[in-house]
């Protein structure tokens, strides 16, 4: 894993009709999108463990275009992202992460399925610790993950907020959060 540390990383509070989350990137890509109405601190606090060092700086100019694809995507009218990534993981991590961006727009796969996509299918509740660690909700879109069994599991921002997006990409409405 590289180490970068004394990265800027630029943030905004996201806000959109129901929707309200902090997003931060640094100048190679979206780093972190946040749990619905959380507080400042969960981003700061998550800054702190994945970019030690660094500073945080508001730039609403500089979060314009990943707040523009977000807002569009809650608005339901965009599907996939067009701008750069910049996270940390395992190699591990990194697998399951980009499992997650391949699971299309409106559906969902299981724990297992994506086991099995990374070629790992012993490694189910290893994905589901990788899954759980993802910093950047919605666009890895870990909320399209659901039980064997076709049910809700745990997710960072919330089930209320799983549900909302999974509702929003089928075409339904999203519930007052």
């Amino acid at each position: 894993m590289e180490n970068r540390t004394n990265t800027t990383l630029y943030w905004t509070l996201l806000t959109y009709k129901e929707w309200s989350f902090y997003i931060a990137a640094s100048e190679k890509g979206l780093s972190y999108v946040g749990s619905q109405q959380k507080p400042f601190d969960e981003m700061s606090e998550w800054v702190t463990r994945r970019f030690p060092g660094s500073e945080l700086v508001q730039d609403e100019e500089k979060m314009e275009p990943y707040a523009k694809e977000l807002i569009e995507y809650l608005q339901g009218n965009r599907q996939t992202f067009s701008f750069p990534f910049d996270y940390r993981g395992t190699p591990f991590q990194l697998a399951v992460w980009k499992a997650l961006c391949e699971i299309p727009y409106g559906q969902t796969w299981s724990y297992s399925d994506i086991a099995t996509h990374i070629q790992k299918p012993a490694a189910v509740r290893a994905v589901g610790t990788a899954i759980g660690a993802n910093p950047i909700l919605i666009t890895v879109p870990c909320h399209r993950v659901i039980g064997k069994n076709g049910t809700l599991t745990g997710y960072r921002g919330g089930l209320e907020m799983k549900t909302n997006l999974l509702n929003l990409e089928k075409g339904g409405s999203v519930r007052e959060l």
